[in-house]
């Protein structure tokens, strides 16, 4: 059943708008329901590659869930507050499972999982609507919980009765079986919420972006004399340009229209296809592409190259010093081996570590990778204190004299070549003990203040 308003799309339409307006009419699909690329396909009135492409495009915003022998099902796109909440949905491609029954509640979010292993009156205690009960082959408690309103993942392989697997389907809780034990399955659960707090963490362009409904822009038919109404306005030095139908053609400066005649068009000085950046891109990576580039403004565009808005220099800055300050609910590799350093006190902006089994290779000896994150803190360290702001690195260069033993301390000393306002080059000499174990060199890429 079609319960969207679409136009149908013919040859005359651009790839990217058809693109779009395929992404338009899955997000307009009620929670729930199931799609699948000959439907799309036939309802867009374009090719099934097309129709597969854009459904791949859904996936991956969240929009959609693909799960084997049930299909794809358009799922409730989830704010990032709520993250660490997984639906029924993912739990079913986490475990590898079977949906028994009650496959129209797969996109529901499941609040919290309870694992039965006591006696099923004490089990009931733990299970409430919303919550996902693991449990093996005890056909009763199945019908319980899914008349309390949870529902159910079957451990071991086993089958449900066609009683409860009529009523999952009556009251739209899934029931599913997967053929790890119940430990494994709760592993695999926690490891999945477990990642997706480190991903929560992430800082996205979407959060730092000032969305199109507050972004200056200026029209591809504006003139020079626009630019000047729009500055005076808002104090703004930089402009998208966008088309009529609200895509991204371009971008004026102040610099651009210096000199010029208030008559002169916009798109004779405006910089076309400027860099932008997507909603889903780190914030992290914006900020490397505005140093590397030197840009103060960066478009934000969606599929099609549609303006949503701007992020600027000052936006990205800011964002990165909170989020340090940010206290992290899921921890990295990176935050791992940085918890083990500290200052040493007897030399300054050198520090100190001791290798921990987790930083090791697998010959006991510390890993490139654990060695390259200390060299990158270390540079950060030392620009903070010279009060340079934020930095990226550009390039370096690792290498290893001695293997660094298991329990071993180490320190690294840095050292400032040169710098300037936009670059820094930095050399740091690895020590265990007396002994010189390793070198690195490092251009890095600086933020001005």
């Amino acid at each position: 059943m079609v319960r969207w308003n679409h136009q149908k799309l013919g040859k005359g339409d651009d790839v990217a708008t058809k693109h779009e307006k395929i992404l338009q009419y899955i997000e307009s699909l009620p929670v729930g329901d199931k799609i699948s690329v000959r439907q799309v396909a036939k309802e867009m009135n374009v090719s099934e590659g097309t129709a597969y492409r854009a459904i791949k495009e859904a996936e991956n915003r969240k929009l959609v869930n693909t799960i084997e022998r049930v299909g794809t099902i358009r799922i409730e796109q989830k704010k990032k507050e709520n993250i660490e909440r997984l639906t029924f949905a993912e739990v079913v491609n986490i475990v590898d499972g079977q949906v028994l029954g009650g496959r129209n509640g797969l996109h529901k979010t499941l609040t919290k999982f309870v694992i039965g292993a006591m006696q099923m009156e004490d089990m009931m205690r733990y299970t409430d609507p919303g919550s996902l009960l693991i449990v093996g082959n005890r056909l009763k408690v199945h019908g319980n919980a899914i008349r309390a309103g949870a529902a159910v993942l079957i451990t071991g392989g086993f089958d449900a009765s066609d009683e409860v697997k009529k009523l999952a389907d009556e009251v739209e809780l899934p029931i599913i079986s997967t053929s790890y034990d119940t430990f494994t399955v709760a592993t695999m659960i926690n490891r999945a919420i477990y990642d997706q707090l480190i991903e929560k963490d992430i800082l996205l362009v979407e959060d730092i972006i000032v969305p199109i409904s507050q972004t200056a822009t200026l029209d591809s038919g504006d003139h020079v004399s626009d630019f000047h109404a729009r500055n005076k306005t808002t104090s703004h030095g930089a402009f998208p340009v966008t088309s009529g139908s609200g895509r991204l053609v371009g971008i004026v400066t102040a610099k651009d229209v210096i000199g010029m005649d208030g008559e002169v068009p916009i798109e004779r000085v405006m910089t076309p296809k400027p860099i932008s950046a997507g909603m889903k891109m780190s914030v992290a990576s914006a900020a490397h592409r505005m140093i590397w580039e030197g840009i103060d403004l960066m478009p934000v565009v969606s599929t099609g190259d549609k303006l949503e808005g701007v992020i600027s220099r000052q936006d990205v800055l800011k964002a990165l010093q909170v989020a340090q300050r940010q206290p992290h609910q899921g921890d990295t590799f990176e935050d791992l081996v940085r918890s083990q350093m500290e200052e040493d006190a007897e030399a300054e902006s050198t520090l100190l570590f001791t290798v921990t089994p987790r930083m090791t290779n697998p010959l006991g000896s510390l890993s490139h990778g654990a060695l390259t994150i200390m060299l990158s803190e270390a540079a950060d360290q030392f620009l903070k204190k010279r009060k340079r702001g934020e930095s990226v690195i550009e390039s370096m260069s690792v290498y290893f004299m001695k293997h660094v033993q298991l329990g071993s301390q180490v320190r690294i000393r840095p050292e400032l070549l040169d710098m300037s306002r936009h670059f820094a080059k930095m050399e740091f000499t690895v020590y265990s003990g007396e002994a010189i174990v390793g070198k690195a060199m490092m251009m890095l890429q600086v933020f001005e203040r």
